[in-house]
């Protein structure tokens, strides 16, 4: 059984030859080629054939085409900046939203012809050429509201939100329309799913009505426009207290990717109860928490956590958010066998 077969299975709420797995091993994976991470982030070739070493190299059951969280933004000027060895990120003392006013600035813009969508793009191409039969390959996407935040700064567009609410909403309309075409070139590209990430529908970020007035609506129409082209919808979201009722109501997932237990389940038996039929579970271990353990304590947290969530399939065991890219592959590896021997059906 391959990992697409693996996983498909495990969409299906039906049992594998054993658990699939997936820690998030991204931007780790630039050290199968001795690369930087702006040189991997920047050039879709290294940045496939990284993905493709390292999923081999350990044996996980996913690809994914997250690099960074500013991917997006970028191309609508936003400017970005990489110190050191780490992800890009924006600027923060030049937000290309200065003002209220600037929100209206905001307008579609073709993927395509962008430079980091583009790449994206480029990406997924590339992985799903060379390993769609083989692995599911899942284009990643920053959502609506994710994505503003980047532009405004997060602090500011919340104050906005407070003060100003209806200015944002013909920016989120310019982004939602644009991504349609992003997820559009992505599945035509030959992804086999599009991966949101819902950055503030939790509750240590934003109460679940004030997510359902910003990005509800455009999530629900991304997640059925992503439907209509022929692609499954996932979703990830590393908050504490992750909104699952609410997104799963609108955005129907077939996997979601989370960290944290949701407000509405006090134990992982609960979470599994309460909505193992409805999505598969994709987590939860704690990227700090792989970081931190020694190999004994993080084998019995695996252990734990497939017998919690193992039982009529429906669940991945994943990081919780990316696996540490300060971290070498052993402790990916770990986890890799323990899905493959303890997690075992």
């Amino acid at each position: 059984m391959n990992s697409l077969e693996r996983v498909t299975l495990a969409l299906q709420h039906k049992e594998p030859d054993h658990v699939p797995v997936y820690p998030l091993i991204n931007s780790v994976s630039r050290k199968t080629m001795g690369i930087n991470y702006q040189e991997w982030s920047e050039d879709p070739e290294k940045c496939a054939e990284s993905i493709i070493r390292a999923t081999k190299e350990i044996g996980v059951d996913v690809i994914c085409t997250l690099v960074d969280l500013s991917v997006e933004a970028a191309d609508w000027g936003q400017k970005i900046e990489w110190i050191g060895d780490t992800a890009a990120h924006p600027l923060m003392d030049d937000r290309l939203i200065k003002t209220v006013e600037d929100y209206n600035k905001i307008e579609p813009i073709d993927p395509a012809k962008t430079r980091r969508m583009g790449d994206a793009i480029r990406l997924t191409q590339i992985l799903a050429d060379r390993e769609g039969k083989e692995y599911p390959i899942v284009a990643f996407i920053f959502g609506p509201l994710g994505i503003l935040s980047m532009m405004r700064g997060q602090e500011q567009m919340f104050m906005d939100m407070i003060r100003s609410p209806k200015a944002l909403h013909p920016a989120l309309r310019a982004i939602t329309d644009t991504l349609k075409l992003f997820i559009k070139a992505s599945v035509e590209a030959g992804a086999h799913a599009i991966m949101f990430d819902t950055l503030y529908a939790s509750r240590t970020i934003l109460s679940p009505k004030m997510w359902q007035n910003f990005e509800g609506e455009y999530i629900e129409e991304l997640s059925n426009y992503v439907r209509e082209c022929g692609a499954m919808v996932m979703l990830h979201n590393c908050g504490d207290g992750i909104y699952f009722k609410e997104q799963i109501e609108r955005m129907d997932p077939v996997l979601l990717s989370y960290c944290h237990l949701p407000p509405d389940c006090a134990t992982d038996e609960e979470l599994k109860e309460k909505y193992g039929d409805r999505v598969t579970l994709c987590g939860m271990i704690d990227p700090g928490f792989v970081y931190a353990s020694d190999e004994e304590t993080l084998r019995a947290e695996c252990r734990r956590q497939i017998d919690a969530y193992k039982k009529d399939g429906g669940f991945i065991l994943a990081t919780g958010c990316e696996y540490p890219a300060s971290l070498d592959f052993t402790k990916a590896k770990i986890m890799v066998e323990e899905a493959c021997t303890y997690g075992k059906y």
